[in-house]
């Protein structure tokens, strides 16, 4: 079955009201208002069905507007995923291995050409009301963007495969940019320049981590091997949602090429792919004990592609699987 997460069907409800529509207009859904607190997920032709009901009502451009209201607090643990990522264009790698957390619906991809990116959005519309919800996903994408890097970013072009609305005000606002309609593809496309912007959090733990090593060569300290074990442990728990990171990444984020980061860690009998090991176990129990994430989702959280690869490696350092580590902190 196709899904939908339910924080997007209650986004569209609440933003709905807030231009007007009233409770009880909602009655007849098959997703009461009192509902949505109770479910996780609404079948993908409800959501649809809801994205026709408020073009209706709201008139042509409901669906940009939606999308111009997106908070990355609103898309759960994909969400999450983006808060940490160090640069723009890293939101869509982590859609392409994320977002079935959210649908089961949308399929990413990004291909570069020049100076160019262009993200395409892979989701034939057989209806109406899909082609609204294209609509808000690509509107969203921009304010997602901008604020990840808190910036004005704007898309370069924006292009869609079904016919135009019969009002462009909304979409002049969203998007300001070109806006073409009755094309091959769904898709936006930003300079890759843009995409390349570090996010707001990279450029906060990039200036910390090298005021810090200034200080200390002013000082004329040694960088003690504990304290630099401590940040990159802090920058491998940013970039584990994206996949296991390389040494070589977490250097350039900490201002030391591979060989010094290594020479520094070695100095104390510490290893990169341990300190990896201990984050991904650290990170795993934490969120198992203390949250309701599914075993998928903290999979991804910690670095894996497969939930079963998790598993084994969690049974690994354990000796438990992640459901038996959990179930004692579930029965309190």
């Amino acid at each position: 079955m196709k899904y939908i997460s339910i924080s997007l069907y209650r986004k569209m409800v609440h933003y709905a009201m807030e231009e007007g529509m009233a409770a009880d207009e909602f009655n007849d859904l098959p997703i009461s208002i009192k509902a949505m607190k109770e479910i996780k997920a609404v079948p993908a032709d409800h959501f649809f069905d809801l994205h026709e009901m408020l073009d209706q009502r709201l008139g042509p451009g409901f669906s940009v507007r939606v999308g111009q209201q997106m908070k990355m607090d609103d898309y759960g643990v994909l969400g999450l995923t983006w808060k940490t990522c160090s640069r723009a264009g890293e939101i869509f790698e982590r859609s392409e291995r994320y977002f079935h957390l959210l649908s089961n619906t949308y399929v990413f991809k990004v291909e570069k050409e020049g100076d160019l990116s262009h993200i395409y959005l892979y989701r034939d519309a057989y209806r109406r009301g899909l082609e609204l919800s294209n609509e808000a996903t690509i509107s969203a994408i921009v304010v997602v963007l901008q604020a990840m890097t808190e910036t004005e970013i704007t898309p370069v072009g924006v292009s869609f495969k079904h016919k135009p609305p019969s009002n462009m005000q909304s979409y002049h606002q969203a998007f300001q940019c070109p806006i073409l309609f009755n094309q091959a593809n769904n898709s936006i496309t930003y300079k890759t320049s843009d995409l390349n912007t570090r996010t707001a959090k990279a450029d906060e733990s990039i200036n910390r981590f090298l005021l810090e090593r200034v200080e200390e060569e002013k000082k004329g300290i040694e960088i003690n091997a504990f304290k630099i074990a401590s940040d990159v442990e802090k920058l491998i728990m940013d970039a584990l949602p994206s996949g296991i990171p390389s040494i070589s990444h977490i250097g350039g984020h900490m201002g030391m090429s591979t060989r010094t980061l290594t020479r520094r860690l070695t100095a104390q009998g510490i290893s990169f792919r341990d300190l990896v090991k201990t984050t991904q176990e650290k990170i795993s129990k934490d969120l198992l004990k203390n949250t309701s994430n599914s075993i998928g989702e903290i999979a991804f959280q910690t670095g894996f592609s497969e939930q079963s690869a998790f598993s084994r490696a969690f049974k690994r350092w354990t000796g438990i699987s992640p459901l038996e580590y959990r179930n004692p902190f579930q029965t309190k």
